[in-house]
């Protein structure tokens, strides 16, 4: 899938490739499996940046428009006080969410992909170089809105922290299973909403998680009316103690990075067709027509 539409390439990791000298042997596909090598290897640089900096790094991932950015205002207010936080904000144009964050009187750094679909560790590596680490407890870092590739790309992060919002629909888990299954915690957000839709389902939506066999934990919440703020409070501590505790037996924390879709990303993907019936067929060409 990615081989074709090239995602695969980011201003990060765009030298590596300019680097491949023309050789006999080297495809286009050994170039991108060598790029995710790379990425794999450049992710373990940065997760032992954070370790010796004793920064636990959680990395948001969710469609556009899930409520991330408002997610990170709502929890900096609540914990500025008690926590140190920072956050690396990654869209393909503008600055706006950084300056949101920003606002809330903590570092922040954008990172523009341009025509990227995702981060990767080569863009996290290089925004490292304009963020201090020193006494951070909690790095943030909000992935581009996409439910596919950003699940597939070691970032040298600690945890995966998806957002599914009340108006996607309940079947979102069900019809991006490789973002799911890299989840270590399913969060519902904009549920202020749900008394004005009746399509959507929490209950339906954690089972569409757990029939991922992912029995990731899951938090309903609105940013803002402050409904579940406390839980995804409380699971942020207990992460952040989890992660201390490792630290001092001389371990870290991995997130659930998805080999499925690593090899989306190395191979070309089986695309299916289902045939329609000739009843739907004649309803179709009647609208044409």
């Amino acid at each position: 899938m990615c081989n074709t539409c090239g995602c695969n390439i980011t201003p990060g990791n765009r030298p590596l490739v300019m680097a491949e000298k023309p050789k006999n042997g080297v495809t286009t596909v050994s170039v991108l499996q060598n790029l995710l090598s790379k990425n794999n290897h450049q992710a373990e640089h940065n997760r032992a940046h954070f370790d010796a900096q004793k920064v636990l790094v959680i990395n948001l991932m969710s469609s556009p428009g899930s409520g991330k950015t408002a997610l990170l205002e709502a929890t900096i207010k609540h914990l500025r006080d008690s926590l140190k936080i920072a956050v690396i904000e990654g869209d393909l144009e503008t600055e706006n969410d950084t300056k949101r964050i920003q606002a809330q009187g903590v570092p922040a750094y954008q990172i523009t992909t341009g025509t990227a679909c995702h981060l990767d560790a080569h863009l996290v590596h290089n925004a490292l170089h304009h963020l201090a680490l020193d006494g951070l407890d909690l790095l943030f870092i909000e992935n581009v809105g996409n439910l596919v590739c950003p699940a597939s790309f070691d970032l040298g992060h600690h945890r995966n922290v998806v957002l599914l919002s009340v108006t996607e629909g309940d079947d979102k888990p069900a019809k991006y299973p490789v973002m799911f299954r890299a989840a270590d915690l399913m969060l519902i957000s904009k549920t202020d909403l749900l008394p004005y839709l009746d399509d959507f389902s929490a209950v339906n939506a954690e089972q569409n998680l757990h029939n991922l066999a992912n029995d990731a934990p899951v938090i309903a919440f609105s940013a803002k009316d402050g409904n579940g703020l406390d839980a995804w409070l409380t699971w942020l501590q207990s992460e952040i103690t989890a992660y201390q505790a490792l630290l001092l037996k001389q371990q870290t924390q991995r997130p659930k990075v998805q080999q499925d879709g690593q090899l989306l990303h190395a191979q070309p993907g089986n695309t299916k067709f289902y045939p329609i019936s000739n009843k739907t067929a004649h309803k179709i060409n009647v609208k044409q027509a």
